[in-house]
C-alpha cells in the first residue's frame, strides 16, 4: 500500500480520476468512451488515459461490439466494462452446528457456496480447521485460486472486537478469548474482517433482503440465545465495545428466563439444550401438544421481552426475524401484538428474506465493502497490491 498522499503529490489527481471512472463502470454494463466522458465529467483525453491504465491493471476490459457496417459512420465507438472476474470475495459463517461459505466476484455476483456440518462439541482449533476445509473445498469446486481473493468477511456468534478477537462467546467451546482474526489471517493473503453474526445478518437484509431502502432496522437472530444487529440511518451500530444487541443476556438482570427452562416440557431444564431438542418441542407445539405449546409460548414471551427492550431504545422502522424461530408458524402476529403493547411505537415485523444464507451474505457484503475501499480509495493505487 502506498504512503498517504500529500496535496502536492501529482498522482493524487490521477487516482481521483481513476476512482471516478471505476465508479462509472461499476454496475457491470458495457459503456462507450463517450458515455464515460459524460458520466464522469472528465475530458476525453483524461478518460482515455485512465482507461488505458485500468486495462493494463486488469480491472477494465475493452469489449468488441458487433454493428451494422452499412449504418456505421466515422470512427467506431469503443466499449469498456469493469472486469468483476479480476478478483473474488468470500463470506463465511461460523456456527454452532455448521460452517457456510459463499464466493462472489468483485461485483458481488455469487459464484458458488458450500456448507459443512460440524459437531457442536468441537473445540476452537477443530472448528477453525473446519472453516479452512470448507473454504478449500469451495475454492476447489469453483476453480478459484486463494491468491485471487481480495477480501474475506467472517460472521461469528459472540462479542467481537474491531481486530477480530472474540471477547465473549459462550455458544461454542473455547470461543471466549479466541483471536479469531489472527487465526484466520494465517490462511489468506488478503484482508480478513470478523463481525458478530447478527450484525452481519442486519447488513445482509439491508443489502438485498427485507430491509432494502430502510435506514433504521433491527435484525433478531431468534435462536437459543437471541442476538440482534441494528442499523441506524443505514449504518451498523456496534456499540463502544461491540456488545450492542446482545439481548440474549437480558435474563442476567434477575430473571430466570433461560432457554433451557423456557422450553422445558418436564419441569426440569431442557437437557441437552440443542437445536434438535428445541425443534422437537416446537414441532410438538405445532401438532397440538398442550405442554409443548405452553413451553413455546414462554419462549416467545421471552423473545418479545428481549426485542421490545431494543425497539424502545432504537425505535426502528422494521424488525426482521431470522434464525431458529424463523420457521415458527404464527410467530409474527404474536410479536406484532405484544410489541404494540410494550412499545411507544410498534415497528413493522417481518421474517428474513434470506433464510439460512443471511449471515454468510452479510459477511460477503462486509468483504465487498473492503474491496470497494481498495478500488475507490485515492490514497493508494487502484490495482490490488
Amino acid at each position: 500500500m502506498a504512503d498517504r498522499l500529500t496535496g502536492g503529490d501529482s498522482s493524487l489527481l490521477r487516482r481521483i480520476n481513476a476512482a471516478v471512472t471505476l465508479r462509472a463502470l461499476r454496475d457491470g454494463q458495457s459503456v462507450t468512451l463517450t458515455q464515460l466522458v459524460g458520466d464522469t465529467g472528465l475530458s476525453r483525453p483524461t478518460v482515455e488515459g485512465v482507461i488505458e491504465n485500468l486495462v493494463e491493471s486488469g480491472l477494465v476490459a475493452e469489449v468488441e461490439q458487433t454493428q451494422d457496417s452499412s449504418r456505421q459512420r466515422g470512427r467506431p465507438a469503443r466499449w469498456f466494462r469493469f472486469r468483476a472476474e479480476a478478483g473474488h470475495t468470500l463470506g463465511i459463517e461460523i456456527g454452532v452446528h455448521g460452517v457456510r461459505v459463499v464466493l462472489a466476484d468483485l461485483a458481488g455476483q455469487l459464484i458458488g457456496s458450500h456448507s459443512r456440518l460440524v459437531d457442536e462439541s468441537l473445540d476452537a482449533e477443530e472448528r477453525v480447521g473446519a472453516v479452512r476445509a470448507a473454504v478449500a473445498e469451495l475454492l476447489r469446486k469453483a476453480g478459484v485460486s486463494r491468491d485471487n481473493l481480495w477480501a474475506v468477511g467472517v460472521g461469528s456468534p459472540g462479542i467481537v472486537d474491531k481486530d477480530g478477537a472474540v471477547r465473549l462467546g459462550t455458544a461454542m467451546p473455547g470461543w471466549t478469548g479466541l483471536d479469531l482474526g489472527a487465526r484466520l489471517r494465517r490462511s489468506f493473503r488478503c484482508p480478513v474482517l470478523i463481525e458478530n453474526d447478527a450484525n452481519l445478518a442486519a447488513i445482509a437484509e439491508h443489502w438485498q433482503g427485507a430491509a432494502v431502502g430502510m435506514g433504521d432496522v433491527v435484525f433478531v437472530l431468534a435462536g437459543l440465545s437471541p442476538g440482534a444487529g441494528s442499523l441506524i440511518n443505514g449504518r451498523l451500530h456496534r456499540g463502544f465495545g461491540g456488545a450492542a444487541g446482545e439481548i440474549g443476556a437480558l435474563h442476567l438482570l434477575g430473571q430466570e428466563a433461560t432457554p433451557e427452562r423456557l422450553l422445558s416440557t418436564t419441569g426440569q431444564p431442557l437437557d441437552p439444550l440443542d437445536e434438535a431438542a428445541v425443534a422437537r418441542v416446537l414441532r410438538l407445539a405445532r401438532e397440538g401438544d398442550q405442554v409443548a405449546r405452553v413451553a413455546m409460548d414462554r419462549f416467545l414471551g421471552r423473545l418479545v421481552h428481549d426485542v421490545a427492550a431494543l425497539v424502545v431504545a432504537i425505535d426502528p422502522q422494521l424488525v426482521v426475524i431470522g434464525g431458529g424461530a424463523a420457521g415458527l408458524d404464527g410467530v409474527l402476529d404474536p410479536l406484532r401484538e405484544q410489541l404494540a403493547l410494550y412499545c411507544l411505537r410498534a415497528p413493522a415485523v417481518t421474517l428474513s428474506a434470506l433464510g439460512e444464507d443471511v449471515v454468510a451474505l452479510g459477511a460477503l457484503r462486509l468483504a465487498l465493502d473492503q474491496v470497494e475501499e481498495q478500488l475507490f480509495a485515492v490514497d493508494q493505487p487502484t490495482s490490488r497490491g
